[in-house]
């Protein structure tokens, strides 16, 4: 049996005094992506920032690798998840600099970075494909460029577990599919990766599994196939429309009134 790396137990969490989550449980399997699917306003950063500790619980328990999330000090934390939020301030730095944050939970009380956090840099600038960028300006970059930057910050960090929020939001189609390609090349070494994504093709095609979510409820984790043909999605998503799959990639075309 696959071992879980991230359990939601009833959990409940939202801002201030206002619940957005209600009874969630899930189970995040080692080594699979699993995808966060729903309408706008469902839940589904809600539920990465508390995954990330960002957000207190109101109710139930998250375990990570088998401890309980508020036994992790914030360093502990950072060793073994890191999250890439959707909305995100653009420093003036360059790309290097910004992929070295990814290493701030390794480094010393000096906060000098060495020959091991280097190396780290160098490799995941490499494999996210910026390593040619190092030196620019984090703002002169693309949409695309910069979106690379900040997952090679992400690689460097060098987490098993990963969340992304929406990592291919504004880009356009092709630098789309350069960012999924690079994420399922994280995941074929080894990287757990749990990501909300609002194209449901790309869900369908990209994931081994995907819970979808309504209102701030958990309505159910299926694989890519079961999911196709279930018709769930038209139903949650109220959309009309024929969905086919060739050789596990998904397309839908609507139906015009």
């Amino acid at each position: 049996m696959t071992e879980s790396v991230l359990t939601f137990s009833g959990v409940a969490t939202g801002y201030a005094s206002k619940k957005i989550l209600e009874d969630i449980t899930l189970d995040v399997k080692r080594g699979e992506i699993l995808t966060l699917a729903g309408p706008n306003g469902c839940g589904k950063s809600t539920l990465l920032k508390a995954a990330a500790r960002q957000l207190p619980l109101m109710a139930g328990e998250i375990m990570l690798f088998g401890r309980k999330l508020d036994d992790f000090s914030q360093k502990e934390m950072a060793k073994q998840a890191a999250l890439l939020p959707q909305s995100r301030s653009i420093p003036g730095i360059p790309v290097e600099q910004l992929v070295l944050h990814g290493r701030f939970p390794y480094l010393g009380l000096s906060r000098r970075p060495g020959r091991e956090d280097k190396e780290k840099v160098a490799e995941a600038m490499e494999l996210a494909g910026v390593a040619d960028m190092r030196h620019r300006d984090l703002r002169s970059l693309s949409g695309g460029e910069r979106q690379k930057a900040y997952l090679a910050m992400v690689i460097a960090q060098d987490t098993d577990l990963i969340y992304l929020d929406e990592p291919t939001t504004y880009l356009d189609i092709g630098k789309q599919f350069e960012i999924l390609e690079l994420i399922r090349r994280l995941n074929r070494e080894s990287k757990t990766i749990v990501m909300v994504l609002h194209d449901l093709a790309h869900a369908l095609t990209y994931s081994h599994r995907i819970a979808v979510m309504e209102k701030g409820r958990l309505l159910a984790v299926q694989q890519p196939e079961e999911l196709f043909q279930s018709g769930l999605l038209n139903d949650v998503f109220g959309v009309e429309g024929h969905w086919a799959a060739e050789e596990k990639t998904y397309y839908f075309t609507p139906h015009h009134k």
